[in-house]
C-alpha cells in the first residue's frame, strides 16, 4: 500500500454505480473523509497523514470522481453517492465513525445519516452544500447548459476547468496542486464525467433533508472560508442554527477549498472535534 503522501488508493469496492477507489490508513478509531465536488480524496491527503497517526482514516473517491470509475449513463447524483457510502461503511464494518465532509460530501454525510439511519459518533461539515440555494453561478450555468459545454474541443475544456477550479483558492493553488485537481477531468472520460456531475446536482436532494437537520443528535461541527466564493459564508451561520449544539468556527484567508488553504488550521479544527467528550 502507498503512503498517505504519495495518495495512491489501492483498494477496490464494486458498487452499483461503479468501481470504487479507496484506502486505510493508520489505527485507531475510524475517521472517514469525503471530498466534494469537482474533487477527489486528494485534497485530504495532508490531513489524513496528520490524523493516521492517531486514527484508523478512511479516503475513497466518488464513483465518477478522481480515480473511480467514470462511464456513460453513470447515476452520479446525491442519492446515488448516498447509497454507495452507506454500503462503504457497512463493508469496511464501521459502527459510528467519525465523519469529516466538504462541499458536496456533506450533503452525502447528512442525506446518509437522515434517509438511511446511519449513526455517526460525531460529524465535520466544511463549507458544505447542505442549504439552498447552492453552486457557484458557473456551476449553475455548466447545470442548465451541460451538453453545450461537453462539446467543448479539449483544449477549451482544460482551460475551463483549470480555472473553474483555480477559483476556489483564495490565496491560490500551486501548480502542481492545480495539475492534479485537473487532471481526473482531462481523459475522454474524464471529460464527459466532469459535465455529467454537474448536469445531475439538484436542489432536491437537499429540499429532502434541510427539515430535518434538528434530529442530528451528535457533536457536529460547521466550519468556514471567510472567502468562500463557491458557497457563501451566510450558509455557514444558517446551517449552524438548524442543526441543535453545532459549533461555528471561521477559517481566515481561506476560500472555499479550505483544505488547501489552510490545512494546519482545518487539522487543528478536526482534532479539536475529535478529542471532544
Amino acid at each position: 500500500m502507498g503512503t498517505v503522501m504519495d495518495h495512491v488508493l489501492p483498494e477496490r469496492y464494486e458498487s452499483p454505480h461503479g468501481t470504487v477507489r479507496w484506502a486505510c490508513h493508520g489505527q485507531g478509531s475510524p475517521v472517514v473523509l469525503l471530498h466534494g465536488t469537482p474533487f477527489s480524496s486528494y485534497v485530504w491527503r495532508d490531513i489524513a497523514a496528520a490524523l493516521s497517526t492517531r486514527h484508523s482514516v478512511y479516503l475513497w473517491d466518488m464513483p465518477g470522481y478522481g480515480s473511480s470509475a467514470k462511464y456513460d449513463g453513470q447515476d452520479v447524483s446525491l442519492a446515488a453517492q448516498q447509497s454507495v457510502f452507506t454500503a462503504l461503511l457497512s463493508h469496511w464494518g464501521l459502527d459510528r465513525p467519525a465523519v469529516i465532509a466538504h462541499d458536496f460530501g456533506g450533503a452525502v454525510a447528512l442525506r446518509t445519516a437522515l434517509l438511511d439511519g446511519v449513526r455517526y459518533d460525531r460529524l465535520a461539515l466544511f463549507d458544505a452544500v447542505s442549504l439552498r440555494p447552492w453552486g457557484s453561478e458557473f456551476f449553475r450555468l455548466v447545470n442548465q447548459h451541460a451538453k453545450v459545454f461537453a462539446a467543448l474541443p479539449p483544449h477549451l475544456h482544460e482551460a475551463l476547468v483549470r480555472s473553474y477550479i483555480a477559483t476556489a483558492s483564495h490565496p491560490g493553488l500551486r501548480t502542481d496542486v492545480l495539475d492534479a485537481l485537473v487532471a481526473p477531468w482531462l481523459s475522454d472520460e474524464g471529460r464527459s464525467a466532469f459535465y455529467r456531475q454537474i448536469a445531475q446536482a439538484d436542489e432536491r436532494y437537499t429540499a429532502e433533508v434541510e427539515d430535518r437537520y434538528h434530529e442530528l443528535a451528535f457533536p457536529v461541527l460547521v466550519a468556514w472560508g471567510r472567502e468562500d466564493t463557491w458557497l457563501s459564508p451566510d450558509h455557514a451561520v444558517r446551517l449552524a442554527e438548524h442543526i441543535p449544539h453545532a459549533v461555528l468556527r471561521w477559517i481566515d484567508q481561506a476560500g472555499h477549498l479550505v483544505q488547501e488553504d489552510a490545512p494546519a488550521r482545518v487539522t487543528g479544527l478536526i482534532s479539536d472535534l475529535l478529542a471532544r467528550e
